[in-house]
């Protein structure tokens, strides 16, 4: 759907309904030439915060038990 820009001006908050609703386009023309378009806006799928990198990493050896090796901070 094409629509001027002064129509576009008039009807804006209407328009954004429809494409919000129908999910369509609606491309913006100034002296019949198009300049912009409205599309409806995606919504994008969240990632839980907590457990989002899960399976990440992997623990290789023992990381608990001490190791013989002197450290600075021990001093």
């Amino acid at each position: 759907m094409n629509i001027s820009a002064a129509e576009f001006k008039a009807k804006c908050l209407k328009l954004m309904d429809e494409v919000k609703e129908h999910h369509t386009q609606i491309t913006i023309t100034k002296y019949g030439k198009p300049v912009a378009k409205l599309v409806p806006v995606e919504e994008e799928e969240r990632v839980p915060i907590f457990g989002a990198m899960e399976g990440t990493c992997a623990v290789l050896g023992d990381i608990i038990s001490p190791i013989d090796e002197e450290w600075d901070a021990e001093k």
